[in-house]
């Protein structure tokens, strides 16, 4: 991934030198489980534990002649031991070692993902207990429905996070699975209480039939949770990239001092972190397209997944990274404007209480609900087309004035109507709180 969408702690997981010192764990863990098998002295190991290192470079200029990243590593390991260094990858085929580091990266890595959500949680939730009683308009399929608080929705966006905290958290834990269980999982150079042995030193889980590999099933859940992750932040990016429309503008994006919108419009304040989220969202589907394709492999195994996870792993967990630090500082620096919302609600004309209307007209008046649906919707559709007051309408249309007395159509715009129970749904949010504090789901 590139610099620009790398956060420090993530990408130091990802780097190349991470990923071979990864591998040296693993080799290590090895070598101490076969000591005590009688398989290694005891002092090669210590001649192992103290001289063993990574060098990068190295590693790069061996793979040039052995176009094989896993011998060209443990060449570079055995050149840092000296003689002991025989005993490295001892009775290991390549992928014992790959994907068993690989599963302590995405082990470290899920845990910094599940961080981010719990912190994004705790700040929607801090949000949402603020704007509790915003007034604004709700609206679907982008014209005005009914009103609601941002409170209540900015809590739906909280509770999103949660659950996708959970999937996040569950696929962790599944793709935190090693194997040493040799070139097509028999077992065939080491047994199976070494492998036990050697992932429970590295707190993964076993593999319980491997083939030559960690089936990829467990890294297609795992992205594909991080996709449904980018989803919920491109849904909450979406609607305040439409709220702060210049019509609506009832949220707007934090505005630094010294940024700049437009390098030809001096007024313009784009949300441009929104659209970033969004786009974003759209590399974590297509990676997670790829993590699925790597399912189906040949026979006990073929590389054709390899070439893809080196490209996909790190950089869709880089990316879920950030997004979810930056969503969670959209949330916390969210401008918010009550009194656009109050205004937008006044030029809807009183249209959002047409339901309150339609129910009065059936349960106190006795139409049926053909009959009362047809008054209320011609005195509305005229409302909308003449930029009228629907109650000022209703109030003059002889259907109404016949049922309805003014108190009880008086009644029917109250707004409070609508909001009283949006306090008990809040009280809600609660819940989310132990739940997040639950933490060890991420690393055994």
């Amino acid at each position: 991934m590139i610099p620009r969408y790398t956060l420090p702690q993530m990408g130091a997981i990802w780097t190349d030198r991470a990923h071979f010192e990864g591998m040296l764990r693993v080799e290590i863990a090895v070598a101490r489980a076969e000591v005590s098998r009688g398989m290694v002295p005891a002092g090669a190991l210590h001649a192992i534990e103290s001289r063993a290192s990574v060098d990068v470079d190295r590693i790069a200029e061996i793979e040039k002649t052995t176009d094989h990243d896993v011998i060209a590593f443990v060449s570079q390991v055995a050149e840092t031991v000296g003689e002991e260094g025989r005993y490295l990858h001892l009775g290991l085929t390549s992928s014992d070692v790959v994907d068993t580091a690989l599963g302590l990266q995405l082990q470290a890595a899920g845990a910094r993902l599940v961080e981010d959500a719990d912190a994004l949680i705790e700040a929607l939730v801090t949000r949402a207990k603020i704007e509790a009683n915003t007034v604004m308009m709700g609206r679907t399929h982008s014209v005005h429905a009914e009103p609601t608080t941002l409170g209540l929705k900015i809590a739906g966006w909280a509770f999103e996070i949660a659950r996708d905290r959970t999937r996040l958290a569950a696929a962790v834990d599944d793709a935190a699975t090693g194997k040493i269980s040799g070139p097509v999982g028999t077992y065939s150079h080491l047994d199976p209480d070494l492998e036990e042995e050697v992932l429970a030193d590295l707190g993964l889980h076993r593999d319980p039939i491997s083939t030559q590999i960690v089936q990829r099933d467990r890294h297609a859940a795992l992205i594909a949770a991080v996709a449904v992750t980018g989803g919920s932040l491109e849904r909450i990016a979406t609607e305040v990239r439409n709220l702060q429309h210049t019509e609506i503008g009832e949220l707007m994006e934090p505005f630094r001092a010294g940024q700049k919108g437009s390098s030809a419009m001096p007024h313009k304040r784009n949300p441009i972190l929104c659209e970033r989220i969004a786009g974003l969202a759209r590399l974590l589907r297509g990676y997670a397209a790829a993590a699925l394709e790597n399912q189906p492999l040949w026979h006990e195994r073929d590389i054709s997944h390899s070439s893809a996870e080196r490209v996909l792993l790190p950089d869709a967990t880089i990316l879920l990274d950030y997004m979810l630090v930056k969503t969670r500082g959209l949330v916390e620096r969210l401008v918010v404007r009550p009194e656009r919302m109050r205004e937008n609600i006044e030029r809807g004309l009183g249209l959002h209480c047409s339901s309150r209307v339609l129910m009065a007209l059936v349960e106190e008046a006795g139409m049926s609900r053909e009959e009362a649906y047809a008054v209320v919707q011609r005195n509305s559709m005229k409302a909308a087309d003449e930029r009228r007051g629907l109650r000022e309408l209703l109030a003059a249309d002889p259907d109404v004035a016949a049922r309805l007395s003014d108190e009880a159509l008086a009644a029917c715009f109250d707004e409070s109507h609508f909001l009283r129970n949006v306090a008990t749904a809040m009280v809600r949010l609660d819940n989310l709180v132990p739940t997040r504090r639950e933490a060890g789901d991420v690393a055994r």
